[in-house]
């Protein structure tokens, strides 16, 4: 199964203990999440539910291509890994 891990920063708003999810996809595998701690949906995920501006997704270590449907495939052993991204100048 995939393992889905939050950044840390996201532990003062709310828990996002790292979980293990049976899931073909990067979509599929946040759902997952989702459903156990819906409240995590809003930090991650815009009103289309694509990936926020501000939120990066990594599939062992590489960047997520499909910001917007999630559609990356993942496989049993893959490591999602989800962080806010920082911004500013």
């Amino acid at each position: 199964m995939p393992t889905v891990a939050f950044t840390r920063a996201l532990e003062r708003f709310l828990q996002a203990p790292p979980a293990d999810v049976d899931a073909a996809t990067v979509g599929d595998a946040l759902a997952a999440v989702f459903a156990s701690r819906p409240m995590l949906r809003g930090y991650v995920l815009d009103d289309q539910g694509g990936l926020r501006r501000h939120v990066a997704c990594y599939v062992n270590g590489q960047p997520v291509r499909d910001r917007a449907r999630l559609s990356d495939k993942v496989a049993a052993r893959d490591r999602i890994f989800v962080i806010q991204a920082l911004t500013g100048g």
